[in-house]
């Protein structure tokens, strides 16, 4: 007998209405001189009046437009210059004029909103008996298929029942400083690890010391450009060197912001067509610090990085790439605490089958060892994480999924040893959750996903992704789900 898996009612729909305005370069820099050019023939009064009328139009969909404005006329500033006009002598009118004709209103979840993940919020204050507060991530997507990760707030009662607060009017884009610290010798790991030539890589590097900040790369980067006689795969190498700095950042969002109001919208060029299936986790270190952690597939439409996000309080993230020869593939998940003193994480680094893997570094991840295949019929192709390992007093809870006939994607259960992770226990034999006549129909049919669970008052909570379109909740029985694991 199969399972019995509550259904929630509530569900999170794509909303086009969600706008932020991000940078717009419509045909390339030659175009973009012509339409300066234009502007610079407007007289005072007609910036003045243009500029009123787009403020008016557009003021009341965005937090501070003006500073959006400045800073796409600073981002065009030497496209400005090429025209002999020193910037700092323009009106702030007509700056902030030219900003508007290089941006643009990106609806962040007009096609899909999925793919969620939860984990408690670090403000647990003022609630009732049996009731937690949560914070639940979502994998937005809009024109083009941009993927960014968005949030909402909610409370769990004691009956498992959610309520989650309405989103914020304004959508706000984070302030990004590339102040990372580089070491040298990691750096050139990871540029090992992604095949770049190695003759070629000390054009750039050899000019740097064992520590370096962006801004020295970028003079050696600018320094190796500047020779003309630079080979076209010369050209391409340091291209890649500057690809993987622009994935070292670190993001802060307004105080004054709801946390509805947040989107980490792709920032580097690593992020550049998406990001994708944030698996966030609240993990506990050995002294009892709490960070919270999400892996996420960043993609740029030709090649993927595994990256880790951490934060505290979800107000500052630092961002940066996931490095080892086993940091591969999409779908890796943390576990909540160290194991016998190491981090460990599960991954599809083969893309059909579960691993484990330990280290002594949460950003180096070099020893992996095969843990799961697919067994049943409905995980025949492959089987992969669906968020990171919950603990129980019987062992670690890791969501899975599986694809079987016709590229069903279904949900199940498998159990960990909570010392040894990589020992098996037990695994669902029948899917956990299979798409209805509902889930099954949207952007992508027959799939059900989810990239977090979480525990409370007995259950787990699972919120899943429904035919990659929309989002909705499940519950099952902790009791129940363990009586029928088929044990090993």
């Amino acid at each position: 007998m199969a399972i019995h898996v509550e259904r929630k009612k509530i569900r999170f729909y794509p909303d086009s209405k969600r706008v932020i305005a991000r940078y717009f370069l419509p045909g390339g820099e030659e175009r973009a001189i012509i339409i300066i050019e234009k502007i610079l023939a407007l007289s005072d009064e007609e910036t003045r009046f243009t500029l009123n009328q787009v403020l008016i139009n557009f003021a009341q969909r965005h937090r501070n437009i003006s500073r959006v404005f400045e800073k796409h006329c600073e981002q065009v500033k030497h496209v400005i210059e090429r025209l002999d006009v020193d910037v700092a002598n323009l009106s702030q009118e007509r700056k902030l004029l030219i900003g508007s004709y290089f941006t643009m209103e990106y609806s962040i979840e007009s096609a899909a909103f999925f793919n969620p993940s939860i984990v408690d919020d670090p403000d647990q204050t003022a609630l009732g008996e049996g009731e937690k507060r949560v914070i639940v991530s979502f994998r937005a997507t809009g024109e083009g298929h941009i993927s960014s990760i968005v949030f909402r707030s909610g409370i769990i009662d004691k009956n498992n029942d959610m309520q989650f607060s309405d989103p914020g009017d304004l959508v706000d884009i984070p302030e990004a400083v590339k102040k990372h610290v580089y070491d040298k010798k990691a750096f050139l790991k990871k540029l090992h690890e992604m095949k770049i030539q190695k003759e070629l890589v000390g054009m750039v590097m050899d000019q740097l010391g064992d520590q370096f900040i962006y801004g020295e790369l970028q003079a050696s980067i600018a320094n190796c450009m500047s020779n003309t006689r630079l080979s076209t795969i010369k050209k391409k190498v340091i291209n890649d060197i500057n690809w993987l700095a622009n994935s070292h950042y670190e993001i802060t969002f307004s105080l004054d912001t709801a946390l509805s109001e947040r989107v980490i919208f792709p920032i580097s060029y690593s992020e550049s067509n998406g990001i994708e299936d944030a698996r966030f986790v609240r993990f506990t270190d050995d002294d009892g610090d709490v960070t919270y952690y999400g892996t996420y597939t960043a993609n740029n439409g030709f090649t993927i990085l595994p990256k880790l996000i951490e934060t505290k309080d979800f107000y500052h993230f630092r961002i940066m790439p996931i490095n080892g020869e086993y940091a591969q593939n999409k779908g890796m998940a943390l576990f909540p605490r160290r194991i016998n003193g190491k981090y460990v994480m599960v991954s599809r680094l083969d893309g059909v089958n579960n691993y484990l893997m330990i280290s002594d570094d949460i950003h180096v991840w070099h020893d992996a060892m095969i843990i799961q295949e697919p067994l049943y019929s409905w995980e025949f192709i492959q089987i992969g994480n669906c968020g990171s390992p919950i603990e129980t007093e019987k062992g670690w809870i890791l969501l899975t999924h599986g694809v079987g006939p016709m590229r069903r994607y279904c949900l199940g259960a498998t159990l960990l040893d909570l010392e040894d992770p990589a020992i098996v226990l037990g695994r669902t034999k029948e899917p956990l959750l299979s798409p209805n006549e509902e889930e099954r129909e949207g952007y992508v049919p027959n799939v059900v996903y989810s990239c977090g669970a979480t525990v409370h008052n007995s259950e787990l909570i699972i919120p899943y992704a429904m035919a990659d379109y929309s989002s909705t909740f499940a519950s099952v029985s902790l009791d129940e789900l363990f009586g029928k694991l088929v044990y090993f």
